[in-house]
C-alpha cells in the first residue's frame, strides 16, 4: 500500500468516525468546566469547593460538538434555500 493511499484511508476513517460520533452523541463535555457545570476551586485547606457556574455551557456541563454545529448550520441553510415560497402577484 502506498503512503498516499494509506494517508487517504486513515483520513477517511477519522472523518467517518467523527461524523458517526456527532450523529450518535451530538453533545460533548464542556472543555472549560470539564463537564462539571461549574468551576472547581480550592479552599485554604486544599479541599475542592464548588465555584461559579460555567458561562459557556450554562451550568449543564455539555456543549454541542463542532461537527454537529457545522451540520446543523448546513441543514438550516439548505432548508431555507429549498423551501418553496409562493409569489403573490
Amino acid at each position: 500500500m502506498t503512503p498516499a493511499l494509506l494517508a487517504i484511508t486513515c483520513l477517511l476513517a477519522v472523518t467517518l468516525g467523527y461524523s458517526g460520533l456527532c450523529a450518535v452523541s451530538p453533545f460533548g463535555a464542556c472543555r472549560k468546566c470539564r463537564g462539571f457545570g461549574y468551576a472547581t476551586r480550592t479552599n485554604r485547606r486544599g479541599q475542592l469547593k464548588r465555584g461559579r457556574s460555567c458561562r459557556r455551557c450554562r451550568a449543564t456541563g455539555r456543549r454541542i460538538r463542532a461537527g454537529r454545529w457545522l451540520y446543523n448550520r448546513w441543514a438550516r441553510i439548505h432548508r431555507t434555500g429549498t423551501t418553496r415560497t409562493e409569489v403573490t402577484r
